[in-house]
Formats: C-alpha cells, sequence, structure tokens
C-alpha cells in the first residue's frame, strides 16, 4: 500500500487540535481527511481553522464516507465504547483516547468488536511511542541500574476552577486516577513487564466537582516485591515526573509524559558513581504514534501495543477507584492473553 492513511476524527476536543491532529500532519503516512461534531458551527469552523477538507454535523455521517481508514476518538471517556464499536461496525480502525473505557469489562467489549470487524484498535498513550522509551527499556535490560526495587511516577495539574470541564463529571469518567493517574500505572506495566496484584489508593473526592478524585497517591503491587508508588491530580502543582530505582542505579526521567523540544525529552542516569544526561531525538510523539498505527494497518508491522494491553490497564484503574471508594487494598486478578 503506499497511499496515505486517510483519518477523519470524531469530536473537536481541546487535545485533537492541540496535539493529535498536528502530530498525524507531521507525521510520513497520514493524513486528516474529515473531522465531526454534532454542532455544525463547531465542525465547520474547526475543519476551517485547521485547513481539515471534510467537515461532517454528526459521527454517524463521518462514519460514512468509504474515504476513511481510521478514526481517531477523543470524546468524554464515557463515549469511547459507544463510539469505538461504532467504528469497528463501520470498517474502521480505532485509535482511542486514554483511558480506553470506564472499566476493564467495557474496554474488552471493544477488543471483541474491533476483532470481529477485522479492524485494528489501540489506546493513545502517546509517550510509549516515543524513542526514549526503548532506550530507557535498554538501559534497564542491559542491568546499569540493576535490578528494579521500585518505580515512583507523578503526574499533577491544576484546572479545579473549570468546573465545567468535562474532567469533573463523575458519570462521563471524570477524575484524576482516569485523566492522568493512568499514565504512570501504565508507564510502570512497561518498564516491570508484569502486571501488578494488588493496589491501595487514598483520593481526595471532591463535592465541589461532582464527586470525582481530584487527588489521588496510591501504592501498585507487582510480583517480587516490585511496587509503583504513584500521585496524580487536577487540584495541584504541575508534575510529570517519572524515577525507576535499582539496587545499583535510578534512572530519573524529569518530563516524563508531556514533552518539549531542545532536549525536554531527555532523562538521567545514576550509576557508578555518576550521572549522566542521556540525549533522546527531539520528536512529535503524536506523529510517531500515527506512524506506528499506519504500518500496522498497512501489514508492515504488529501493533506495538495491543488492545489487550489496554483491557489491562484499565484492570489496574478499576481495582484503584475501588480502593480509593473502600480505603481498602484490593487484588488486581489479570488475565494474560496467550
Amino acid at each position: 500500500m503506499s497511499d496515505k492513511i486517510r483519518w477523519g476524527v470524531i469530536g473537536c476536543a481541546a487535545i485533537a487540535k492541540r496535539a493529535v491532529i498536528p502530530g498525524i500532519r507531521q507525521s510520513v503516512l497520514n493524513e486528516v481527511a474529515a473531522i465531526a461534531s454534532r454542532d455544525t458551527d463547531k465542525a465547520r469552523e474547526t475543519a476551517e481553522e485547521l485547513n481539515i477538507p471534510q467537515a461532517y454535523s454528526s459521527y454517524e455521517a463521518l462514519l460514512e464516507d468509504d474515504s476513511i481508514d481510521a478514526v481517531y476518538i477523543p470524546l468524554p471517556n464515557h463515549l469511547h465504547k459507544e463510539w469505538t464499536i461504532r467504528a469497528a461496525e463501520a470498517g474502521k480502525h480505532v485509535l482511542c483516547e486514554k483511558p480506553l473505557a470506564l472499566t476493564a469489562n467495557e474496554a474488552a467489549e471493544m477488543a471483541q468488536a474491533c476483532d470481529k470487524a477485522g479492524v485494528l484498535l489501540a489506546e493513545a498513550f502517546m509517550y510509549r511511542h516515543h524513542p526514549r522509551y526503548r532506550m530507557i527499556r535498554e538501559v534497564i535490560a542491559a542491568g546499569t541500574i540493576g535490578e528494579i526495587r521500585g518505580i515512583h511516577g507523578t503526574f499533577t495539574f491544576n484546572n479545579a476552577d473549570d468546573a465545567a470541564n468535562v474532567r469533573y463529571r463523575r458519570n462521563w469518567g471524570g477524575g484524576s486516577l482516569y485523566d492522568v493517574g493512568c499514565y504512570p500505572i501504565n508507564a510502570a506495566r512497561l518498564l516491570l513487564g508484569t502486571e501488578p496484584e494488588a493496589a491501595t489508593v487514598h483520593a481526595l473526592f471532591s463535592d465541589g466537582h461532582d464527586g470525582v478524585d481530584m487527588m489521588a497517591s496510591g501504592l501498585i503491587e507487582f510480583p517480587g516485591s516490585k511496587s509503583l508508588t504513584f500521585d496524580c491530580g487536577m487540584w495541584a502543582a504541575f508534575r510529570n515526573t517519572l524515577e525507576v530505582v535499582g539496587d545499583k542505579g535510578l534512572i530519573e526521567v524529569p518530563s516524563a509524559f508531556v514533552t518539549g523540544t531542545d532536549g525536554g525529552s531527555n532523562f538521567f542516569v545514576t550509576a557508578d558513581g555518576g550521572r549522566e544526561e542521556i540525549k533522546v531525538p527531539d520528536v512529535n510523539q503524536y506523529a510517531v504514534q500515527a506512524d506506528d498505527f499506519a504500518r500496522a494497518i498497512r501489514g508492515e508491522q504488529p501493533l506495538p501495543f495491543r488492545a489487550s494491553d489496554a483491557i489491562g490497564n484499565m484492570r489496574v484503574i478499576d481495582a484503584c477507584l475501588h480502593s480509593a471508594r473502600s480505603r481498602a487494598r484490593i487484588s488486581i486478578v489479570q488475565e494474560r492473553e496467550a
């Protein structure tokens, strides 16, 4: 296949306009062909603003466009399941924003629908596609920091004054664990290469924000007495960091998930008595994500991260939310795909 993958965007969310659409455009194998909104004026205005050829006044109309190969879904979390399944039934490959669903069971239904339709499904954890995470895994595999003893991750920001934000609608999948806590959980699973056994989480639930978790701190237990400690929040100063502690050294990632240019993606390795800054190529991780997905559609490589991985991440989030609301340690039963 030589033609570019033609993308339709279902919804005019800020993340789509600010990051994902520009990323797709900077990629090699993709083009943005259409965008849809339930608000006709918003669809038209967004298409004109971003120079997108086709604007649709309904999601259904976009899915009926036979020229669209794949869709990106940045809708509020509670709509991910419905529109992923409807896109699959329309024969479209699906890149869906994180978290993939509201529960692991929902995520499994989405994966099954895509399998049945013969289309690909991926969760939009863009940071995983950045080359630095391959480099970090190589440092770990080489034994530079020894055996991993623990991982600590943070992802916080303060948007609490925006009371109308969809992040503060409990029934829509609002809350910090869904929005940003998913990142350090996802990263720990990637770097440790195993699924966790239990979660214990303490959270701040805000009556002024529809009862969602505005801040959460957690302990995720992994096999071999390893653990992730993390905190996430939407009512705190901005941070997004990751620290991997070994018995012989340390990896520090100052900007772990949201990256910058001019060295903003670099990380640090402390070992053998010295601390070294590891230079990382400045790339658009959204563009790399799009090209990885396109190559899988074209049959040139498998998906780097399959839908089963997203289901596994949702099981951990399910346990975290259960723990935070019940104030208890929750065991996690994972079902790894053969």
